[in-house]
């Protein structure tokens, strides 16, 4: 009897772990959601962030304001999803992709300069991660090769 009862809780437990990885995941797509469906509502914000990413010499010191509290969120939500993959909460496959996001984010000369200066602090773990992928932080030219011919089909096009 005692044998049953500890199949059935390890049962549970496993139950209520993807449960909760479940939920979890769904939450970090809801938060990365609400920081994407900004830019694509807000023209202007839209503008901003394109110039700001590149080069935040390209804003105004009113601009560079409304541009650190769009990346504040974004790593905000960066910054949870650190913390539940950290916790095992995320599958190591969902951390993964979510890293290489942070990279490529991180590989924009904008974005390391709205990091070196933010005003913000986030936990020293996640902060210690971020440091760390700094230098690993780099431009993928095919990448952004076919990114550019994207945009560029959809001006001639559009």
């Amino acid at each position: 009897m005692v044998v049953v009862s500890l199949v059935y809780l390890a049962v549970q437990v496993r139950q209520n772990t993807e449960s909760i990885r479940a939920e979890n995941f769904a939450r970090v797509l809801d938060r990365i959601s609400a920081t994407q469906s900004a830019l694509s509502r807000d023209p202007e914000l839209s503008n901003l962030h394109a110039r700001g990413v590149i080069d935040v010499g390209l804003l105004t010191p009113e601009e560079r304001i409304r541009f650190t509290w769009w990346f504040v969120e974004a790593f905000g939500a960066f910054e949870f999803i650190f913390h539940q993959a950290e916790s095992g909460a995320l599958s190591e496959e969902i951390w993964a992709r979510w890293a290489s996001t942070i990279r490529w984010w991180l590989s924009y000369p904008g974005v390391r300069d709205w990091w070196q200066a933010n005003p913000t602090v986030f936990s020293d773990s996640f902060t210690a991660f971020v440091e760390s992928e700094l230098p690993r932080a780099e431009r993928d030219p095919a990448r952004d090769a076919r990114w550019q011919d994207f945009l560029t089909r959809a001006q001639t096009h559009g």
